[in-house]
């Protein structure tokens, strides 16, 4: 079985982290990965983007084709839209809805009408969630847990566990509030 993943976002809002809790979750779990990522500008608002590619088998290419990814994982919708090509016909949009204004004159009724047409769409807020959770360096966490029912390759306590090991040099508090962001996002779903 194999399972790729699109992850995409601004720099700065925790895109490379989710791919590493991913990462490390796939290898505990026995799987074989390979990643890819770009950076662009990303200490000035660019695009952020990593391909990942699990499977229980060998992979021989980090690169994901076209119409092969089994899920977008966006922390901003516009940057979601950037990859449908990827998107395989079946496959899943997860996403942030808060956009990013990094740019003037967002499209954001354009982008929303967009993401609607699509089969499979999640949408969430989850900036106004870890706001209103006094978490919100936890955004990130809390898409991750959003998207968790629909990675197939691996469970939520895969996830959990990686989180755990992954924030556990940060102190029992940012665990625990990493593990309560993703809890969040399990459950809104």
């Amino acid at each position: 079985m194999k399972y790729d993943i699109i992850l995409a976002g601004v720099g700065g809002q925790g895109i490379l982290s989710i791919a590493t809790i991913i990462a490390d979750a796939a290898v505990n779990a026995g799987l074989q990965i390979k990643q890819a990522e770009v950076h662009g500008m990303s200490q000035r608002g660019g695009e952020v983007e990593s391909g990942l590619r699990l499977s229980d088998t060998a992979i021989y290419s980090d690169l994901l084709p076209a119409g092969s990814a089994e899920m977008i994982l966006s922390m901003e919708p516009m940057e979601a839209l950037r990859y449908l090509p990827f998107l395989s016909r079946d496959g899943y949009v997860i996403t942030s809805t808060a956009p990013f204004r990094n740019i003037p004159d967002y499209p954001e009724d354009a982008v929303k009408k967009d993401l609607e047409i699509l089969p499979h769409v999640v949408g969430i807020d989850i900036e106004t969630l870890a706001r209103e959770n006094s978490m919100p360096k936890s955004a990130n966490m809390i898409l991750l847990g959003a998207a968790a029912r629909h990675i197939g390759i691996l469970t939520p306590e895969h996830l959990k566990e990686s989180i755990a090991r992954i924030f556990g040099r940060k102190g029992r508090q940012i665990v625990e509030t990493n593990l309560r962001a993703f809890d969040m996002g399990y459950a809104k779903i």
